[in-house]
């Protein structure tokens, strides 16, 4: 039992900064680098979305709480939106508006796994969900998937490798962060009958939703929504990641369980982010459909820079570094790519076995700025 100075082993063990490390961090130049290394993007909100169009007068309770499942008009808002474009059975009672995707995300987590219990989660994958699972005291088990698995039969086998009589969950990132891989709808359709023959519950992490490049994005709740969580996230979807507002949505008997922990962690998500929020699902569509476009060309020009195939959807490139690294390994290019301007993530960050890999985010700056910077990279890795 940890007593001041110490605290618990599990957050002892945890990383304290995920996209960077120590040796990164102590050679950071002077002059802010261009930040590949954090998913967001450097397009404005749509007008009428901004922190400056919100009024006091137009929101009177702007300053306050909020209903802790979220205000009225935004989830009967969501509730539409998820029927009509992810085909999901919805109601009032299967939405919960929370602190961003990754607040809601910890709470499906805290609420399906105990201490011990395991969540499968196909790797590599967001960086955070690893802590997630970690600060509820449960086990992360890493499957390795998105560059190992070619078929649906391939991608129920990689999961069930990793099954245990301590798993509880599946969590599923489509499209992905860090691969920009979309997986497919039958591959999704057998992850959901392998979750319903082992009694598991599934993760569904849908924040890229609305950047699909290549096929098209399908709702893993389709298939089993007795037993799914989808969250989602104006954070990505409209350009909001400061707003701190997103969603799940799920069975109402879960969601209801999720609830408990939102309330004790943050209580409601912020209110001007909700408000946002409904302006985004009601006029932010062809904001969405500009980024989307812009998106496609600048990951399509950094992956030919960087001699990868063109990613299918989210914001992300994942590359294997290996051939490039000196003795230093990954920390080393890491502080050369600092040393050069550009910021990367390091991709053990994303999963164990991929201590040689980076992630980049091409979206976090303008075109301009990213052509430059995955220039400077492109040379590192050819270097050697």
């Amino acid at each position: 039992m940890p007593r001041p100075p110490d605290v618990t082993a599990t957050v002892a063990a945890m990383p304290g900064s995920i996209y960077s490390t120590s040796a990164a961090r102590d050679s950071a130049p002077r002059v802010r680098p261009c930040p590949l290394n954090v998913g967001d993007t450097w397009f404005q909100p749509f007008e009428g979305g901004r922190m400056e169009d919100l009024s006091g007068s137009d929101y009177p309770e702007l300053n306050r709480y909020t209903a802790t499942r979220g205000i009225d008009p935004l989830i009967d808002a969501i509730v539409e939106k998820v029927r009509e474009r992810n085909g999901l059975q919805c109601e009032r009672a299967s939405v919960m508006v929370s602190a961003g995707a990754t607040a809601g995300l910890s709470c499906a987590v805290g609420m399906l796994a105990a201490a011990e219990e395991e969540v499968l989660i196909l790797a590599p994958f967001w960086p955070l969900i690893r802590g997630i699972t970690q600060t509820f005291r449960a086990k992360p088990v890493e499957v390795p998937f998105f560059d190992r698995v070619d078929s649906a039969e391939a991608a129920v086998e990689a999961v069930r490798e990793r099954l245990s009589p301590k798993s509880v969950a599946l969590y599923v990132s489509t499209p992905s962060n860090p691969t920009g891989r979309v997986i497919p709808e039958d591959w999704l359709q057998a992850l959901a009958e392998l979750a319903r023959s082992e009694n598991l519950w599934l993760i569904s992490d849908e924040v890229y939703e609305d950047y699909v490049y290549t096929g098209q994005h399908v709702s893993l709740g389709r298939f089993a929504p007795e037993r799914t969580i989808s969250a989602y996230s104006f954070s990505k979807a409209y350009g909001m990641a400061g707003n701190r507002t997103g969603y799940l949505v799920g069975p109402p008997e879960a969601i209801a369980q999720a609830g408990k922990i939102a309330t004790h962690s943050f209580y409601s998500a912020p209110t001007a982010g909700q408000v946002a929020g409904l302006r985004a699902i009601r006029d932010g569509q062809p904001w969405v459909d500009r980024a989307r476009e812009s998106y496609r060309l600048a990951g399509a020009a950094a992956a030919a820079e960087l001699g990868l195939p063109a990613p299918q959807g989210s914001t992300f490139l994942f590359v294997n570094a290996a051939a490039a690294l000196d003795e230093r390994g990954v920390e080393g290019m890491l502080a050369d790519c600092l040393e050069d301007g550009v910021a990367v993530a390091p991709g053990a960050s994303c999963g164990r076995d991929y201590a040689t890999w980076l992630r980049l985010c091409y979206t976090s700056a303008p075109p301009e700025e990213v052509e430059v910077a995955i220039s400077k990279l492109a040379k590192r890795l050819a270097a050697r």
